[in-house]
């Protein structure tokens, strides 16, 4: 009887002493969000990852593991989150994370570990009035349930942007030519409120044209960029921002947008160096025609791709995780060649980019870089060509896309990409 009370006290000791290792490793535990092929809802994924550094709880990003999966320390409220906005996750123990930091710092492994501190300030340059387009990165931010605000003309010139870590720009015309419209819209209701609205806003705070408040608009943008800003473009808003800044000292707009001609001599006297990307370009003149330079691929994409929609791809390069972290960051994804689409400003033409602009991205089968990245000042930018990642060719007037049908849209993660880009803790670069 003394043997088998003893050996029941002993049978006892190890069931609590097994509960008590299991409770530790549970509170120990941590949170793996794949992302992967494996997770349901990878757009929302991101929201995750801002939602939990809003709550002052560090993310670690691992670059290169499985898609660019996120691990954090596991919280109840946390993975109650995840479980509310069906994003995948698995629970894994803190032994189990360290074999998984030691497979990534391996010197012979793509891989690397990013800290995300600090939910950056987002805000959406924007105007008030209604437009017959929608916005890619708002239609995301918000289905990602990521907050940000609304900027627009007033509020940048007063000098509210140093409120802000990321800037997004979409579709604007920062020429002052009301993006090109006038042939084809220019007496619909949209298009004539439009000149109105821009017009009132240009007298209000003191501008002869509405060219002239783009113009101090696009250099305030650059001035946040310099301090170091995150400024994130697409569409029209990438290639008129830099022609407006390297037309700064010129007039490129004709009658119909101010009032009079444009200077004759205006393409000798454009500076290319004021602006972030482009050299060496020819304006299109002409008010008829929809197109602001010869920056834009968009007419190489139509021959190309013609009726033939999925032959329009884009293909990430790849960097390396250790030494290159920001463009590595930039194009986590669980897919490297992306379905193309259209815009405005479709891509780029490589012979317009300039040496210091870094290729993120490129359509190799008519030789147009579609993602570009570069720095100024103590900043950073990114232009994203095209306007909807999900709709090939998007028109004025098209509703806008439900991304509750594209949860694991590899084009619009590139967006939230660049979003969670200024949470990450500066490191040096190895030497």
């Amino acid at each position: 009887m003394k043997m088998n009370s003893e050996i029941m006290m002993m049978f006892r000791f190890r069931l609590i002493l097994i509960g008590l290792l299991f409770s530790v490793g549970l509170k120990a535990s941590m949170l793996l969000i794949p992302m992967d092929a494996k997770q349901k809802n990878h757009l929302k994924a991101y929201g995750i990852a801002f939602w939990s550094l809003e709550k002052e709880n560090t993310v670690d990003w691992l670059l290169n593991y499985r898609g660019g999966s996120f691990v954090i320390s596991y919280q109840k409220s946390i993975e109650d989150e995840l479980i509310i906005r069906g994003v995948s996750y698995e629970l894994i123990a803190d032994a189990q994370y360290g074999l998984i930091q030691q497979e990534i710092a391996n010197p012979e492994v793509n891989q690397d570990v990013v800290k995300l501190e600090k939910a950056p300030t987002v805000a959406v340059y924007s105007p008030k009035n209604k437009l017959p387009w929608d916005d890619a990165v708002t239609l995301v931010l918000t289905y990602a349930e990521i907050p940000y605000e609304v900027v627009y003309d007033e509020e940048i010139v007063r000098g509210d942007l140093p409120k802000y870590d990321w800037l997004h720009l979409h579709h604007e015309d920062f020429t002052g030519q009301y993006g090109k419209f006038w042939s084809s819209n220019r007496n619909k209701a949209w298009y004539k409120e439009t000149v109105r609205v821009n017009e009132a806003m240009a007298s209000k705070l003191g501008f002869e044209k509405v060219s002239d408040l783009k113009l101090s608009v696009a250099n305030k943008i650059k001035e946040f960029v310099s301090g170091g800003g995150f400024m994130f473009a697409m569409c029209a808003a990438t290639d008129s921002y830099d022609i407006a800044l390297a037309a700064s000292q010129v007039d490129i707009c004709e009658t119909m947008f101010d009032g009079d001609r444009s200077n004759p001599n205006a393409q000798s006297q454009l500076n290319y160096m004021n602006g972030f990307a482009f050299k060496d370009y020819t304006l299109v003149n002409n008010p008829a025609v929809y197109e602001f330079s010869d920056i834009d691929g968009s007419q190489k994409h139509r021959q190309f791709v013609g009726a033939r929609e999925s032959h329009d791809m884009f293909t990430l390069f790849e960097f390396s995780a250790k030494w290159d972290v920001v463009p590595t960051m930039l194009n986590q994804n669980h897919e490297t060649v992306i379905k193309g689409f259209m815009g405005q400003t479709t891509s780029f033409r490589k012979e317009t980019l300039r040496s210091d602009v870094l290729v993120l991205g490129e359509t190799k089968s008519i030789n147009t870089a579609k993602y570009i990245h570069g720095s100024f000042g103590k900043g950073t930018w990114t232009f994203y060509g095209g306007h909807d990642p999900e709709d090939h060719t998007h028109y004025v007037g098209d509703p806008p896309t439900d991304l509750n049908l594209f949860p694991n849209s590899p084009g619009y993660r590139l967006i939230l990409n660049n979003l969670l880009f200024p949470a990450a803790k500066k490191k040096k670069r190895k030497t």
